[in-house]
Parts: structure tokens; sequence; C-alpha cells
């Protein structure tokens, strides 16, 4: 039977070699077929609104309750074991409304986005405690913020990579392509990204910068040297200036953040504990350390605060992550959404330096929900240096306090220069805009639109070498010239880099005199602004106007002249040599050479009444000298011209002027000081203040021309440089001392009611004042004829005012009251005012 025991044996182990061998089998069928079914979901969840990764956001199945938390970058994958989900997806993060999708089958790989929308503003209790942790904590990043804030640094460098996109957002296909202007461009449509679901958008316009940015505390240097640039058609070098770092740096840790021309307090300001709610909402952990999610959010309505969250170091108390959107009804125009990321990185053992900055602006021009632009800029940065030597080497070979260099051959570099170079790849909608940029340049019905918007704008056009208008100076009126008509013409920089030559022709049709203006300049330095110009002029007086007030060659100032008021009409013929020059650190030196001569028309006293032995008594040549100082003064420079933006300091102008009697048949020998301080100063949270301090004095005896003729204003349109109840002509000094202060708060009393907290009224107050005199030489020559000034006599005149700003976003009303002297106090039609004013702000 050994043979049957061995037969079995040999039947058991063949038995159980098959059995293994079918289940080892069986495994690895199971094996294959579960890998080949495996199937994968993944996406990034997004902020709806700035498009923005939300960080460690709640990513789960309802049914099967399988879910993770995105990463740091807001990813999330899942590999799933069946193609068959019949389940919802839910994705949820504190501050945001659930987002839920519907999942059936997934075939492969499939990827979604969830686009999150913030929760509205909620009117939930704050529960007072006695210990509050979430403000324990906020405290302990406040007193370890220095080692994030650059501030703390003697000096730093880095490199610098800009983009900034525009796109229309609201877009209504349906109805825009039947639109007869629209239709040429119905082509365009394309190319809109609709995977924001409710709101598609175009992309149209995307620039970028690489920079190399440095900068020293003390003494204050900054420059910026620009070396490569994709900027699609801007080729204005001060505006590309604009485009890189230096005018767009945001620091979260400072006491106020600036946000268009608002400032807003900063949830890291030292006294914020007083402005803000903070809760604390979770935690996650990046590469093995853990995060703290820390809320704010204004305690107040209407102040000028923020929403937002942070991630925090736990044990650092190291910022990583920041988000801000303005609170509910803050006093904002024209922004329908808003939100400012800064992400931070460590640098070394104690210190974490920005990496990468985000602005995302949704502007409706029109309304909410109505065709507008959304603004996006993101900024990165990396070769990051602290306290280097090198940095101090840069900055010593600066000619300005801040200097910001403009590479010649910028954009010269190729495609494969910037995929190269950029800090992060495009993603696809970048991609997408210059695939519309580079259709649309093409495009002949968009380049008529685009050209005519400019004209509207800036009132000029280009035709090659020569540039005609501004279009608003060509047909107005006044009651001596009748109808006027004015056509300007200059030269561009496509004549000359150097040269410059501008002027004007004007015919009145009652008076049926031309007038005209030449003027002639040659540029030096553009950099170190620098330039020799000769001007003619004979037209009508207008005495001093600025860039932003209307004066009488306006087609505007014809429609808000005040009724009842004497019109005063003098010609003047002038003859002006100038050189300027401006230094590196702030102080600029103006010396001119001047011959005038006033021809009175109406309501002034004409030559005949002003007796003279050597000529003519309205004829002067003076020289005057011009010291200003304003350090790190911001420019725009279009044309040959600079506009000033301002500085953030004090601005200083000293003015000294000789009369020359006999020289080119002067008649006349004076000497003349002015002085004026100006500043705009912040107040923040209270708004911003602004004031100036004049004085001046005129030594010897001169036609009232040529003394100092108080500013008045004859039109209803308020003029915030001068005073604005009193006429022109009306005051004559030789010597005067005034100031002028306007304090712009913002919401102030208005935020209190529901009612004006909606309409965004803002309010202001202003105050003007003046004390001057009149020499009894002047007033004997000058008292004579039909004169229509008179002397204040040491009195002081003042003005009060406040009223509304922001009426319909747009425009501002102003209340004045004649304070002194006493003849403007009881006249009934001078001691009280209403003017208008229409003004663009954010």
């Amino acid at each position: 039977m050994q043979w049957a025991s061995t037969f079995n044996n040999r039947i058991v182990k063949m038995w159980r070699n098959g059995f293994f061998f079918c289940v080892l089998s069986s495994l690895c069928l199971l094996v294959q077929y579960t890998h080949a079914q495996q199937v994968t979901l993944q996406g990034i969840v997004r902020d709806k609104q700035s498009n923005e990764p939300i960080s460690f956001a709640s990513v789960i199945f309802k049914k099967s309750g399988k879910g993770m938390l995105t990463d740091s970058a807001g990813n999330f994958v899942f590999k799933l074991t069946t193609p068959a989900v019949h389940d919802t997806l839910v994705v949820s993060s504190v501050g945001y409304k659930v987002w839920r999708i519907a999942i059936t089958t997934i075939k492969d790989t499939a990827f979604i986005e969830p686009l999150l929308e913030l929760l509205p503003p909620s009117n939930e209790a704050i529960v007072r405690v006695k210990y509050n942790r979430a403000l324990w904590f906020w405290r302990k990043i406040m007193a370890n913020k220095s080692h994030s804030d650059k501030k703390v640094w003697k000096n730093y460098a880095y490199e610098i990579h800009n983009k900034l996109e525009l796109d229309i957002n609201n877009i209504h296909k349906e109805k825009l392509s039947k639109n007869a202007l629209i239709k040429p461009l119905n082509f365009v449509f394309d190319y809109i990204d609709s995977t924001s679901e409710t709101k598609p958008y175009l992309p149209i316009y995307l620039s970028e910068t690489l920079s190399d940015y440095y900068f020293q505390k003390d003494p204050e240097k900054i420059y910026e040297r620009i070396k490569a640039t994709k900027t699609n058609g801007v080729e204005n070098e001060s505006l590309v200036k604009e485009l890189g770092g230096t005018y767009q740096n945001i620091n979260v840790f400072n006491n106020f953040i600036p946000v268009f021309d608002k400032e807003y307090i900063s949830p890291f300001n030292a006294n914020a504990d007083n402005y803000y709610h903070f809760k604390l909402a979770d935690t996650a952990y990046m590469n093995g350390k853990r995060l703290v999610h820390l809320r704010f959010s204004g305690k107040r309505k209407g102040e000028n605060t923020f929403d937002g969250d942070c991630w925090v170091f736990d044990t650092a108390f190291a910022v990583q992550k920041i988000t801000l959107r303005p609170s509910a009804e803050v006093n904002i125009n024209f922004i329908e959404g808003l939100t400012l990321i800064q992400e931070f990185k460590k640098i070394n053992d104690t210190t974490w330096f920005i990496y990468k900055d985000k602005f995302v602006a949704d502007i409706a021009p029109i309304g909410s929900g109505k065709l507008g632009f959304k603004g996006r800029k993101t900024t990165t940065y990396t070769n990051i240096i602290v306290n280097n030597e090198s940095t101090i080497a840069q900055l010593q070979k600066n000619k300005k306090s801040l200097q910001i260099d403009v590479a010649e051959d910028r954009e010269s570099y190729t495609d494969s220069f910037w995929t190269k170079k950029r800090h992060e790849p495009l993603d696809k909608n970048e991609i997408t805009v210059y695939k519309v940029i580079d259709t649309l340049n093409k495009n002949p019905t968009y380049i008529f639109y685009r050209d005519a918007i400019e004209v509207l704008a800036k009132g000029t056009k280009d035709f090659g070498n020569i540039r005609l208008g501004p279009w608003y100076y060509w047909v107005s009126g006044n009651v001596w010239e009748g109808g006027r008509f004015r056509f300007d013409i200059a030269t561009n920089r496509g004549f000359s880099n150097k040269w410059n030559f501008s002027g004007y022709a004007a015919y009145g049709t009652n008076d049926q005199e031309w007038k005209g203006k030449f003027q002639a300049k040659y540029l030096f330095d553009r950099e170190l602004w620098t330039y020799l110009q000769f001007t003619y002029k004979n037209d009508l007086d207008n005495r001093q106007i600025y860039y932003d007030q209307l004066g009488t060659d306006n087609i505007f100032a014809t429609i808000f002249r005040r009724p009842n008021i004497p019109f005063k009409f003098q010609r003047i013929e002038e003859t002006k040599m100038e050189f300027f020059k401006e230094t590196g650190w702030g102080l600029s030196i103006g010396i001119s050479g001047n011959r005038r001569r006033f021809s009175p028309l109406k309501n002034l006293p004409a030559e005949s009444f002003f007796a003279t032995k050597t000529g003519n008594p309205f004829q002067t040549f003076e020289t005057a000298v011009t010291l200003r100082y304003a350090f790190a003064e911001h420019f725009i420079e279009d044309n040959f011209i600079r506009t000033s933006f301002g500085s953030l300091y004090p601005v200083v102008e000293l003015k000294y002027t000789k009369a020359w009697q006999g020289v080119f048949n002067s008649t006349n020998d004076y000497h003349k000081l002015d002085l004026t301080i100006s500043d705009y100063v912040s107040l923040a949270p209270y708004g911003y203040f602004y004031y100036n301090f004049f004085g001046g004095k005129v030594f010897g005896t001169a036609p009232y021309q040529m003394l100092d003729i108080l500013p008045g204003n004859e039109l209803f349109y308020f003029n915030k440089y001068a005073f604005n109840l009193m006429h022109q002509f009306e005051y004559l000094t030789d010597s005067y001392t005034g100031f002028n202060v306007e304090h712009n708060i913002g919401s102030g009393l208005f935020r209190f009611l529901p009612i004006t907290r909606k309409l965004k009224f803002r309010q202001f107050w202003s105050a003007k004042a003046v004390v001057g005199s009149l020499s009894d030489a002047n007033k004997a020559y000058n008292f004579v004829g039909n004169y229509p000034y008179q002397s204040l006599d040491n009195n002081v005149y003042m003005e009060i005012g406040t009223g509304i700003d922001n009426i319909l976003r747009f425009f501002r009303v102003d209340f004045v009251w004649g304070v002194s002297p006493k003849s403007i106090v009881t006249d009934p039609a001078r001691r009280f005012g209403v003017f208008a004013s229409f003004r663009l702000n954010f």
C-alpha cells in the first residue's frame, strides 16, 4: 500500500500546488483588474473672485466619507477603484459657501476646478470672553512680525517679475454680438473664458516686466532697472516705469495699506485690536510644520478695514500666507470685488520674506453686474538678499534718490527668453491674452475704437510726427471775443527726442483779432529733467491756471460762469526764455528772463492813467530764479511735458524776481519774493489733509499787473486753489501771507446712517485765509480810473467750507461761507455760495 500512500501524497501535493497556483492566478487577475479599473479625480480649489488657490480646503465624498484637505497650492487627488462613483463631492472652506457637484462615472482621469464664493457678511453675535485665544495669537504675531517685515532691514535687493492683466468681464455674448458696432469684432468672442460659470470674461491685455530692485533705508535710496518688458503697445517710458515694482509695493505689516487712493487699516496695525475681530479657525500641516488659520473682520461697518484670513506657523508666529478683502459697506467706488494676497517664505533661520504678491480687482464703472473690467497683478520675487554690501555699492551709483532705468533693448527678447526667465509659467488665460492681442492689433475696427477712446481721454491725436489738440480748446466764448476758435499743433518724439515745437492760433468772432502762442523746447536730459525753452505768447491773459482747474479758455468754463459779475479782460504779449535743471536729490532750479506787455481791454484801468516818463507803464522785463525742493517726486511724462503726481514729503518753492528798468523798454524797477510750502498728509484712518502756506512781498512801486492779485473765482465750478467768494482783480496786495487747507475725512459721519453709507457720501471741510496790504505809494499809483480792486489793509480775508463729496460717484458740492472781512459778511449775495465740481476718485 506504500505505492498508494505515495500516490496520495503526490495527488495532495499536486492539488495543493494547483490550489495555490489557482489562488495566486486569481489574485494576479484581481490585481490586474483592479489596476485597470482605477481612475483618478483631481483638481484645484480656487477663490471665485481672485482665482487664487485655496489652501487646506476640505474635499469629501458625501456617501463614502472619503476625503482630504487640499495642499498649500489648493490641489487634491483621489485614486478611485471604480469608474462608477455615484456620489456627491462636497468642497468647503472656512468663510466660503459650500460647493457641491454630483459625480456618476469617471473615465481614466478627470479634472475639476471648484470655484468657491465668499459667504455674505454675517451678523453673528460676538461672544466676549475673559481669555481670547485668537487675540493672544494675534499679539504673538505682532511681537514677532519683525521677522517678516522688510522695513527692519538696512538694505535689500531682489529680482521682480511683474504681470499685469486686464480682462473684460460680465460679457453677454448674445446681446453684444448683435450690436452693429461690435459685429466686426465678433471673432473675439471665440476667446471668451466661461469657466467662471456665471461671469465669462475676455482677456484683452497683458504686460510683463523683469527687473532688478535695490533698496536702502537710511538714507533712503531706491534703484530699479527694468531689463525686459512685454508691454504690448505701451511705448511711453514713464508709463513703462509704472509697470515695474517701485510704485506697486505693498507691505501688509505697515499700519496702513494703500488701495487705489484710499488707506486701509492693516490687521497688523499696532492698534488693530481696536478695529478688528480675530478668530481661530482650524489648523493644518505643511512640510511637517503646523499652521494655524487666523481669520479677521472689521468691527464696524463703513470703516476702512479688511475681511480676510492668514495662515501662520504656530511656533515662529510667522505669516505664511495672507488674504485681504475690503470689509462690507466700505466706501470705495467702482469696485465690485477686490482681493490682495501675499505669500512669504523662509530665507534664513529666523527670517521670512515676501515671495509672491497678487492683487485682483473687479472694476464696474457702469454698475454692479454690468460690463466691466477685471485687473490682475501678480508679482514674484527671487534672488533675495538682505543687508548686503553689493546693494549699497549699486545704490551709490544712483543719480537720484529714486531712480528707475529702462533698458533700451527691453522689448527685444524672444518667447524662449521669457519661457526661461519667468518665475512662474503662464496659465491658459495668460496664453490666450497674447493670442487675442495679436489678433486685435491687426483688426482695423479695433484700432479705430482704441484710437477714438484715446483721443477722448487725452484730448490729442498724433498724425505721424505731429500732434493735434487738445480738442476741448477748439470752441469756447466770452463777451469780449464772442465765439472763440482755437487750433493747437505740436511735434512729438517721432520728430525729435530733443527738440519740441508747439503752439496755437485763436480767433474771436467779436473782436476779430488773431491770438496765438509759439514755444520751442530743447531737452538736454530726461532722467535729470533739464531743458531750455523759448516762449512767445500774444493772447488774452487768463492769469495762473492749474492743471486740474478750469481756465477761461475752455469750452466748459463758458457754461459755469456766475452771473452779474463784471468781466475783466486784458491782453498780454510775452516773450520768455527759461532754463530748468533738476538735481538728483529733489532740488531743482529755474532761471528765466521774461518781457511782458499788458493791454487793458475791459473794466481795468488803461495805461493813460499811469504817468511815466520812459514809455509804456505796463511793459516790464523781469529775471527770476526759482528754487524748488520736492524729494522723490513722482512724474508722468507725455511728449516733453511732465505732470507731477506729488511727493510723500512737503514741497517747498522759493522765487526771487527782479524787474529791470530800461531793459527791453521796461519802465519798472522792483523786487519780488514768493514762498510756498505744500503737502498732502495721510491722517489714516481719518482721511488725508492738504495744506498750502504761502507768502510774498513786492519791494518797489509797480502797476497792478506786476503786483500780487489775489486769486478769485467767477465760476460756479469750485476752484481748490482760489478764494471762491472773491472776484478776480478784487484785492490787490504788495505784501501777503495766507494758508489753504482741506481735510478729506472719507465716510466720516455719513457712515453712521444706512442711507448715506449706501450712497457712499464722503465728508470734508476746508478753510482759506490771507492777510494782505498795499503800500501808500502803490495805492496812489494804482487807485486811478475805473479800478475794480481794493486793499485788505492788513485785514484777514477768510472762507470756510464743507459739503458732500462722491455724489453719484462723480460729483462734489461745496458750501462756502465768508468769515471776513466785514464787507463780505454783510453782503447777502457774497457771504455764502454753493459750488459744484467733477472728480474721479475710487
